[in-house]
């Protein structure tokens, strides 16, 4: 599975790092397995005849010696690994593979002896980098636009020829994981999780519940979120754009903004409003664990379009059900969810009508109003609903299964097995006393120049104050609803 590849300015640090014994003594005998040049000396195996520093200066060359002005980033860096469950590939083997990515990505032609030059680096069993620099030996640049997506294709193709793990097919449905920096920027300022990961699960939690733009956009706001809202000539809202309070860039100069699209494949503004569905009168958990039900044995036998919705659709049942779910389960809950979140994004096209996504949504609109129906039904209700999920998530990996999503597939599948979890510490649990849902629907005012705390909660709004016992009750008229901090939706 190739690897996007990144680019640099530096090749001789490059080298460096991959000859190297790696950030956690990792590496172990790098040595090279393919070259532009196929008598190339590998400096790690016979450094009296290469040098690190000469094999640098080797695949410098040609941009050295460019009458144009030299790229700002001239070197082209990818990696291309196993599965797990993989033999170990031969290095002849590898060589191969490594020629074969150079062709498909532009950068290295079969035939072409004015190519860029390129070499391919192994220093563990499972896989290879592949290191060029992207100038022709001719004075031209190499066309290596969608290079990646072309070297996926090839690596089906070996999958096949080396009897490897099918991996499924480049579809643009894996999640956008936060970058190096993010990751190094949310430590210093001692968060649990990069401010990307945060923002992705309060929008998703948005557009699971939200009926049109200015629902889901004030919920966004309610959830303590920075919104800006895009405009066309028209004035008509065509796209947004969210930060955390104090995520700043530029020395603090300013927010640092994702866009939807940015933040995940699936929540660009004209995919959320796929989503919305209208108002659901609130059922019972009763209810709402007979329409997962009866929505999973529709879904084990949906079609190629129509199952595509349907998996959506359970997509935001299980994001609304990890933030309403009691701490006893919570962590496992929202494990599954965000499992399961490339197991949503089925590739292709899709339909957004039928039986099962409106029972899906019509149990993510219930599931909004958990906390004042579930409370009659404590541990048991709860485990019901676990149950039900688990039935339509195993539907999920079935139906991913048959149509060949193989990555999709498996996410669905180690969803279920952490929603098992979740059952099984519900059916034994900890504590005597009922866990209680906390609510997540209340519209408050979120507190200025702060951000939402990373998990839990989400938000920036402050925890609920602890709920006082409920006095013993009296004879008498039977109460009315109990009285909230807001209205719920």
């Amino acid at each position: 599975m190739p690897k996007k590849a990144d680019s640099g300015d530096t090749t001789a640090g490059l080298l460096a790092y991959l000859f190297g014994p790696g950030d956690r003594d990792e590496h172990t005998d790098p040595h090279l397995v393919a070259a532009w040049d196929p008598a190339l000396p590998c400096p790690a195996r016979t450094p009296d005849r290469m040098t690190l520093s000469t094999l640098g200066q080797l695949l410098d060359a040609p941009v050295d010696a460019l009458r144009a002005p030299k790229p700002a980033e001239h070197v082209w860096h990818t990696s291309i690994r196993n599965a797990p469950t993989d033999r170990t590939l031969t290095d002849t083997e590898w060589a191969k593979i490594a020629a074969e990515m150079m062709h498909v990505a532009g950068i290295a032609p079969h035939g072409d002896e004015q190519a860029c030059r390129w070499v391919a680096v192994r220093h563990a069993p499972d896989h290879i980098h592949l290191v060029a620099t992207l100038a022709r030996r001719d004075g031209n640049g190499p066309r290596i636009r969608g290079d990646i997506p072309r070297m996926h294709t090839a690596a089906r193709a070996f999958e096949t020829a080396l009897g490897l793990q099918a991996m499924s097919p480049l579809d643009q449905t894996a999640p956008r994981a936060p970058a190096t920096g993010e990751k190094e920027k949310a430590t210093r300022r001692g968060l649990t999780e990069p401010a990307r990961a945060t923002l992705q699960r309060a929008v998703r939690e948005a557009a699971a519940l939200a009926t049109g733009d200015t629902d889901f956009l004030t919920r966004l706001r309610d959830a303590g979120l920075r919104v800006r809202e895009h405009h066309d000539e028209n004035g008509a809202v065509d796209g947004y754009a969210v930060a955390l309070p104090g995520d700043r860039a530029d020395h603090g100069t300013r927010p640092v903004w994702f866009s939807g699209r940015t933040l995940a494949y699936d929540l660009s503004l004209p995919r959320i409003r796929e989503r919305f569905h209208p108002t659901i009168s609130p059922a019972d958990l009763t209810r709402a664990h007979t329409r997962i039900r009866e929505a999973a044995a529709l879904l084990a036998r949906a079609g190629r379009t129509q199952g595509a919705g349907d998996v959506a659709a359970l997509g935001d049942l299980l994001t609304v059900t990890a933030a309403v779910s009691p701490a006893t389960v919570r962590d496992q809950v929202r494990a599954a969810a965000a499992r399961f979140e490339q197991a949503s994004r089925a590739p292709g096209t899709r339909t957004l009508q039928g039986t099962a996504r409106t029972h899906f949504k019509a149990a993510t609109r219930a599931l909004e109003h958990a906390p004042r129906t579930a409370r009659a039904g404590g541990a048991p209700a709860v485990l019901n609903l676990l149950i039900a999920l688990i039935e339509a998530v195993e539907a999920a990996t079935a139906w991913h299964r048959a149509h060949d999503h193989h990555a999709q597939a498996t996410a669905a599948a180690q969803a279920a097995a952490l929603l098992r979890e979740a059952a099984d510490l519900t059916g034994t649990p900890a504590r005597t006393t009922t866990p209680r849902i906390p609510s997540r629907t209340v519209r408050v005012t979120p507190t200025p120049n702060r951000g939402p705390a990373t998990p839990p909660p989400t938000t920036a709004v402050p925890p609920r104050p602890p709920t006082r016992p409920h006095p013993a009750p009296r004879p008498g008229p039977a109460p009315g609803p109990a009285p909230g901090p807001g209205r719920s939706r």
